[in-house]
């Protein structure tokens, strides 16, 4: 994962599109977050790489990381095996691997080829990770696994920047 040293090339984050938000309050909105670093999970709860890999390290970032300006978010985005992967599902999912983060269920009709968010950010697949700096833009985004170590060092210079 590798970020834009320039910060005014970054493109603005479209807001999410989210059906339901599980481990949340209340609905949580990008414009919101404005002024903290973001961390997007996107995965799908049948992916063999976001269960092995995505989901538990996006767990460990949200459990290490802590720092007031730093949000870990979580978005099923599910574009393949819809009857299998239902909110109920997800929820028992969330439950048996004691997932703590907020967990937004992305937008969909059952009519477009891909979920709204993932349309939105032109996702290839699943596990996807995107980082947004604190004045609300794309600062990086990676499709499949990444090195803990990596994404540690670009939230770090993320969280160095001032907005």
């Amino acid at each position: 994962m590798s970020t834009d040293p320039s910060r005014v090339e970054r493109p603005v984050a479209p807001e999410l599109a989210v059906s339901e938000w599980l481990n949340a309050e209340q609905p949580i909105t990008l414009a919101a977050l404005r002024g903290k670093v973001v961390l997007i999970h996107a995965f799908q709860m049948l992916c063999p790489g976001c269960v092995m890999h995505g989901v538990p390290q996006t767990q460990r970032i949200h459990q290490g990381v802590r720092d007031a300006d730093f949000v870990v978010l979580g978005l099923h985005t599910v574009f393949e095996h819809h009857e299998a992967m239902k909110p109920v599902s997800l929820r028992a999912f969330v439950h048996e691997f004691r997932l703590e983060f907020p967990i937004g269920i992305d937008a969909y009709d059952g009519q477009a080829p891909l979920p709204r968010t993932m349309a939105a950010y032109a996702m290839r697949g699943t596990p996807t990770t995107i980082l947004i700096d604190r004045r609300g833009r794309i600062a990086a985004s990676a499709f499949g696994a990444l090195d803990d170590i990596a994404l540690g060092v670009t939230i770090g210079q993320l969280l160095a920047e001032q907005a």
